[in-house]
């Protein structure tokens, strides 16, 4: 119990954190966040929140070690993923209505892993490494998923919008929905039964990197709960200072997508790269495109849920220029992930895909 308490003692803080502003701390960030107390406030739960998911992953981690991959990176994917839909709907919950929020975070997703996470990782990567390698067919596999449903689901929706606000019909709602399930099903089908080789590094199949003695499969389980709990629970909490802040500096609508994005998908970066460093880029990129899939094909079925349950409009069309982009990065991905090799120049021109996405935002 003793050791217990001092590895996991931040499992401790986030349920005392969760009881603080369920009894008060959300009504301080309603009515007082520009006071040294909202301040503080707000501090104190980012930073709970933070190192709540960055016990995710860690635990997941572990998970992932004990089962091999796979399984492994697929458990720290979902369990990604689950956070940002919480995240999400804890936001459409808040505030104002928001009928873009669900769109520009799968976006702020999207650019944000396959432009700026895998610009990073190859440009780094290839600075030390000068070639890396994968296996071509596991991330065809991905984009043969990732595609289709990129499109059906954020661009598809501005042709097809039964009015002027971009709602969609019954019989085009339930069409995103079955082809996210179905696709996203088929494709797990894929990658742990039928073709797991595709998905593997068969050249570093031994060398996770872990630090420390991993306790047993229930251990990490329960506590991969136990923190995601946490983030669940203070989830809408947090979703107070990101609505308040963009209204309060008339930030775009946008910024508040790339803020949940980029904070749920943290800890998994810092794993990516951290195995790109090791020259294991198939596990980084099977972290990577992992979550764009599962964030498009698990978010839109959620939010279309939640839009329905709450009557509030959700527009998952994307602009002229954003849907420019979105097909850019599509077929860069394509290009890049197509000889089973890889070197700087891609990470470069991912980069400059995401400074354009950046400067985007802000226009």
């Amino acid at each position: 119990m003793t050791t217990f308490l001092k590895g996991e003692f931040l499992l401790i803080l986030g349920f005392i954190s969760v009881a603080i502003f369920k009894l008060g701390g959300d009504h301080v960030l309603k009515t007082n966040i520009a006071s040294l107390q909202g301040i503080f406030a707000t501090i104190a739960l980012f930073f709970v929140v933070i190192t709540a998911i960055f016990a995710v992953v860690r635990h997941s981690d572990a998970l992932a070690i004990k089962l091999g991959d796979p399984y492994g990176t697929l458990i720290l994917t979902l369990s990604v993923i689950s956070l940002e839909v919480v995240m999400i709907s804890s936001v459409m919950l808040t505030g104002e209505s928001n009928p873009v929020l669900a769109r520009d975070t799968m976006l702020a997703v999207v650019m944000t892993v396959l432009n700026g996470l895998v610009g990073i990782t190859l440009l780094i990567g290839g600075l030390r490494y000068h070639t890396q390698k994968y296996n071509v067919e596991g991330l065809k596999s991905y984009l043969v998923a990732i595609v289709p449903l990129s499109l059906l689901c954020l661009v598809l929706p501005n042709f097809t919008s039964s009015d002027n606000v971009g709602s969609m019909s019954s019989a085009m709602t339930w069409t995103l929905v079955l082809a996210s399930i179905v696709l996203y099903g088929v494709f797990l089908f894929i990658q742990t039964r039928s073709h797991t080789h595709f998905f593997l590094d068969e050249e570093n199949l031994d060398d996770h990197d872990h630090h420390g003695p991993l306790g047993s499969t229930f251990f990490h389980v329960f506590l991969l709960i136990g923190y995601l709990l946490i983030v669940i629970l203070l989830a809408k909490s947090l979703a107070i200072p990101i609505d308040s802040t963009i209204n309060e500096f008339k930030a775009p609508q946008a910024l508040g997508g790339l803020v949940v994005a980029l904070l749920i998908l943290a800890p998994e970066a810092v794993g990516a790269l951290k195995a790109a460093l090791n020259n294991q880029l198939q596990r980084a990129m099977n972290l990577y495109f992992g979550s764009v899939l599962a964030t498009i094909a698990l978010t839109v079925p959620a939010v279309l849920l939640i839009s329905s349950i709450i009557a509030e409009p959700l527009h998952l069309g994307l602009e002229p220029a954003e849907m420019v982009l979105l097909c850019a990065t599509l077929l860069m991905s394509s290009i890049s992930f197509s000889s089973g090799r890889t070197n700087s120049l891609n990470g470069v021109t991912h980069l400059i895909l995401f400074v354009a996405y950046i400067i985007l935002i802000f226009e």
